[in-house]
């Protein structure tokens, strides 16, 4: 039988032209491959054997070639170790020509910025174990493209899930599994904008990323103003052009408050009248620790609301799963907008997310994690209460950042002085939109994002900012 080339060893790509003979064809391959740094120092290369398969000629005439570069140093062959590029110098290449770019912040000592879970606590092992299990009973056509709207298996056990911990009506033939909040809403405001609408109300304060993707959309954003009790959803009345809203009622980020109850039903009422759609950015609705987490908006009105949840604050945003719980009338238009932006998601980490959530770990997880925040959170406010008295902190119990409310003009000379410390945080202002009357001054402290280890020291360094 004839052995194919594509059935045995190593592959390596060269250009050979023949013009000088085989040998001497494939030595200047070969020397250029290495004189380019295309072939590494170190490099293992086919055995004679192979590449002479490889590449049509007698086996040979490629020894003969690697025992010449052998002698001229350009490879090194010794037994049980194969025929290797050899270590020597790297070679000089021009320097890319590349635009300049904005200096970035340093890194600093301590690190209280808001928006990421404390990483090194994503529970590995239990990851593992729900991956394997995954593997193990995973159907044939999982490997396959799939379905836009994410693995069935993904969808139902979040239809479960949403349903119990947040009082979600979610069908699984109602969810769209994306890459987390980012990509949905960047479909969604593709989609919005197909269906003529030319304005979506945002809140205040909210992130600046959000707002860049509606307006890439071609959307206009007129805000809401926002106070001790969320989202002043009343004034959506004014706005004639808005079809859509978002929001984060169960914990406006940042600035901590939850959406008053009169408000989300006016805002469900807003959305009946006038046919518009709310965006409910649902980012940390499972940490509350003060009472039981408020359920989710989408429960009063599954038809008028867009339920948005992902993995990035509960686990982590490196695994960028997240979801869409869509009104009916959304589905194929969504799915289309799915499948044409990148079909589907990877469907091993769906397997894996949904066997974390039907095994129970998801849950075991997020508890554990709520008791870790809800320490952080209460020693945060114990320390500013003994050493720094005048510093309020505001907002719920809830989430993983806080708000420390600061004299009038202090954010600024706050911020110096964090920086002073090697302590990274962000002033509330960042977050304010740009069409917003000007604010308070306090700073977002994300007490979630330290190591247990690191946790301590950015406390003190907080503190002697404050003080």
């Amino acid at each position: 039988m004839t052995n194919s080339w594509a059935t045995f060893g190593a592959d390596l790509h060269l250009e050979t032209t023949g013009a000088a003979g085989l040998r001497a064809g494939l030595m200047d391959a070969l020397r250029d491959a290495v004189r380019t740094g295309r072939l590494a120092p170190g490099t293992r290369l086919p055995s004679s054997r192979n590449l002479a398969a490889d590449l049509g000629i007698a086996r040979n005439t490629v020894a003969d070639a690697y025992a010449e570069l052998v002698a001229e140093g350009w490879l090194t062959a010794r037994q049980g170790s194969g025929t290797r590029v050899a270590q020597r110098a790297e070679p000089r290449r021009p320097a890319p020509r590349v635009p300049p770019v904005r200096p970035v912040r340093a890194r600093s000592a301590h690190n209280l910025m808001p928006g990421t879970p404390d990483l090194s606590s994503f529970p590995r092992a239990e990851w593992l174990k729900a991956t394997r299990r995954a593997l193990t009973v995973a159907p044939n056509d999982a490997f396959g493209y799939g379905d836009p709207r994410g693995r069935v298996e993904l969808r139902t056990a979040l239809a479960g899930y949403l349903a119990r911990a947040r009082g979600v009506y979610a069908d699984p033939e109602r969810i769209v599994v994306c890459a987390g909040f980012v990509q949905a809403l960047k479909l969604l405001g593709s989609v919005l904008r197909k269906r003529r609408i030319r304005e979506v109300a945002v809140e205040s304060y909210g992130l600046d990323v959000h707002w860049r993707l509606l307006a890439d959309a071609g959307l206009h954003m007129p805000c809401l103003t926002v106070d001790g009790d969320g989202a002043r959803t009343g004034e959506l009345a004014a706005l004639r052009g808005a079809g859509a809203v978002l929001l984060t009622p169960a914990h406006q980020f940042p600035t901590g408050t939850p959406l008053h109850p009169d408000r989300r039903a006016a805002v469900v009422d807003w959305a009946r009248a006038t046919g518009g759609l709310i965006l409910e950015d649902d980012y940390d609705g499972e940490f509350r620790y003060d009472r039981q987490p408020v359920g989710a908006l989408q429960g009063l009105d599954p038809e008028r609301v867009v339920h948005l949840g992902t993995t990035s604050k509960s686990l982590a945003p490196g695994l960028r799963l997240g979801w869409m719980v869509l009104p009916e009338s959304l589905m194929r238009e969504m799915t289309d907008a799915k499948g044409f932006s990148d079909w589907s998601s990877s469907a091993l980490e769906q397997l894996t997310l949904a066997e974390f959530i039907e095994s129970g770990a998801y849950d075991r997880h997020v508890r554990a994690m709520r008791l870790r925040y809800r320490r952080r959170r209460d020693e945060l406010v114990a320390v500013l209460a003994q050493r720094a008295p005048s510093i309020r902190v505001s907002g719920i119990a809830a989430g993983l950042h806080a708000v420390l409310e600061l004299p009038e003009g202090g954010e600024a000379s706050a911020l110096r002085a964090a920086a002073w410390q090697g302590l990274a945080v962000e002033g509330l202002s960042r977050f304010r939109h740009p069409d917003a009357e000007p604010g308070r001054d306090a700073l977002v402290i994300g007490y979630g994002t330290p190591t247990d280890s690191a946790w301590a020291g950015a406390l003190d360094a907080l503190v002697r900012v404050l003080a």
